[in-house]
């Protein structure tokens, strides 16, 4: 379907081992996209993974390890990180973020 309303997207933890993100996830063939909140305090611990992510930050600030480099963002701002390269966020102010992801192996947000 072509149309999607983001109310009927039920709201799921996407990457639990990984992750506090929790929040919407669309799907496509080679594309996922997730609106997701972290309340402060909540991120991602260091990992990597064959994806790659673009994060758009709505609302809110965090603090991002990206291979060794460390920067805060927050609203306007967007990160990319590219295939199997460390990263980790840890969420300063409660955030929304936009994260696109390419799908791999059928794939996206939901990581083992």
């Amino acid at each position: 379907m072509a149309l999607i309303e983001l109310k009927d997207v039920q709201d799921e933890f996407v990457t639990p081992r990984h992750s506090s993100a929790f929040g919407k996830l669309i799907t496509g063939e080679h594309i996922e996209i997730g609106v997701l909140k972290y309340k402060a305090g909540e991120g991602a611990q260091m990992h990597s993974h064959p994806h790659e992510q673009i994060s758009i930050t709505l609302s809110g600030r965090a603090r991002v390890t990206l291979d060794g480099e460390v920067f805060e963002v927050g609203p306007g701002q967007a990160v990319h990180i590219p295939p199997n390269v460390p990263h980790r966020v840890e969420i300063i102010e409660d955030s929304e973020v936009i994260s696109a992801k390419s799908i791999v192996d059928g794939v996206g947000h939901r990581i083992g």
